[in-house]
């Protein structure tokens, strides 16, 4: 009887060690939060900006053409990816994850309530400095705790990077609703009916106020939930085995590793080129060749850029679950490579859908009062999300399983290098739309996106080979 007893417990203990197992841990869920806080923060900014550049000055913006505004924008953009390697490498070497968090999120709330304090040049561009600089801090800091929740070799890494990048989409999908409607439909004043100014400094406060409560939040519950993780800089080691960690050369492995993360972040630098054209041209052709009326209501143009974190909100723990479920069958989850080539060929894809947008009005046709069928814009929007699922995530986990422990926090920096190239030459390309035309822009956005993609596959078995 005792044997039984004995034997009933044993099965129940592991039981739930295995259901503990499969369970992601809280701090997963702190991280998630504070993220999304700070991605309302960003993309509610963002969501304002090119419109908030292009818009008269009397009329509430700043009164820039749309060339310069799009490249200004793809500036802002790419330098916001830049300073994360510098952020990296600091918080690695002397401050840790979790001040760097902090010291960058009080600065992106000063960002914003600069931008919000005076319609000027002058705030705009110390504004987007400050955003600039505290986002060097903040940004690759999260992504690197989110793998430190987790021992090597974990199978639900994948997963759990796919759940956090939903906390990024929650953020991003109701920024652009509150700021962008704060902005373009309440704080607007209207004489004889038409627009005379616009609320846009409004949404900058709001996005800065989603700043200062994400800081809050993270500040009182990271010592409950995170423990001493992202405390101490590595390069500040205390004991003996860390500081051997530290002042040890890279290993051949680690050596190969580090070069696979440089390679798959030059590929992943066309992605994002095509990706941020959201902000860019895809904002502007909504604005003037998108059909927005449903009924007799006109959806803003700043809502368009919901329909991304919308698609990732809905897609994600299905794809998360996807990952999961391939990781634990006999053949084992897709290599890191072929998901991102995948990423890449669904990106080339939605843009064939914007090709089709353009060919329904009758190709470069520049009459505002031609409008495409806003399906074409949403399928773009879909496709393109579901890409970055199979990338943006996949990619963050990448880093944070092969970087080595002193390098993790800068190569994390590395990584986002892409997306700083990436923007910028996304803004280059956004402002030869008004020159080349839309259908060569997309049309060739969709061609090197598919190229490079399967070009990616090719190298799979050499990458997957230098990883293990």
């Amino acid at each position: 009887m005792e044997l039984r007893q004995t034997n009933g417990e044993m099965t129940n203990e592991v039981s739930e060690n295995k259901t503990s197992k499969m369970k992601h841990p809280p701090g997963l869920y702190l991280l998630f939060f504070t993220e999304m806080w700070e991605r309302f923060s960003y993309y509610g900014m963002r969501a304002l900006l090119v419109l908030y550049l292009t818009t008269e000055f009397v009329r509430g913006g700043l009164g820039v053409d749309k060339a310069s505004a799009l490249n200004m924008y793809g500036t802002f953009a790419s330098l916001v990816f830049l300073t994360p390697i510098v952020g990296g490498y600091i918080s690695d070497r002397y401050i840790g994850q979790r001040k760097a968090i902090t010291i960058g999120g009080i600065i992106i709330a000063i960002g914003q309530f600069v931008l919000f304090s005076n319609q000027s040049m002058t705030a705009l561009y110390l504004g987007l400095f400050l955003l600039i600089i505290g986002n060097g801090f903040f940004k690759p800091n999260i992504s690197t705790l989110v793998g430190h929740l987790y021992p090597e070799g974990d199978k639900r890494k994948d997963a759990a990077f796919t759940i956090f990048y939903m906390g990024i989409n929650v953020g991003s999908f109701i920024s652009p609703l509150i700021c962008g409607t704060l902005a373009e439909k309440i704080m607007v004043t209207k004489q004889a009916g038409e627009i005379i100014h616009y609320g846009f400094r409004y949404g900058f406060l709001v996005a800065g106020i989603g700043m200062v409560i994400g800081q809050i939040l993270f500040n009182l519950l990271s010592d409950r939930y995170l423990g001493d993780i992202g405390k101490t800089a590595v390069g500040k080691a205390k004991n003996i085995v860390d500081k051997e960690t530290v002042n040890r050369p890279l290993t051949k492995q680690e050596k190969n590793r580090t070069i696979v993360i440089c390679i798959l972040a030059a590929f992943v630098i066309i992605f994002w080129t095509g990706f941020e054209q959201a902000g860019s041209s895809l904002t502007i052709y909504a604005q003037d060749y998108i059909n927005r009326q449903v009924g007799v209501w006109e959806m803003p143009v700043s809502w368009f850029q919901s329909l991304n974190p919308l698609f990732i909100i809905l897609m994600g723990i299905p794809i998360s679950k996807l990952w999961i479920k391939l990781a634990n069958r006999e053949k084992g989850d897709l290599s890191i490579p072929t998901k991102m080539a995948i990423g890449l060929i669904m990106l080339g894809v939605g843009f064939l859908l914007m090709v089709g947008a353009v060919m329904q009005r009758g190709g470069n046709v520049t009459d505002t009062a031609v409008k495409a069928n806003m399906l074409w814009l949403v399928g773009a929007y879909y496709l393109n999300t579901i890409a970055e699922l199979c990338l943006s995530p996949v990619g963050l986990s990448m880093v944070s399983s092969l970087a080595p422990a002193k390098l993790a926090s800068f190569l994390m920096g590395v990584w986002l290098l892409s997306s700083f190239v990436g923007n910028k030459i996304a803004g280059c390309v956004a402002a030869y739309t008004e020159t080349l035309g839309h259908l060569e822009i997309f049309g060739g956005i969709a061609v090197i996106s598919i190229v490079i993609g399967l070009i990616l596959l090719t190298l799979n078995k050499r990458l997957v080979a230098m990883m293990k």
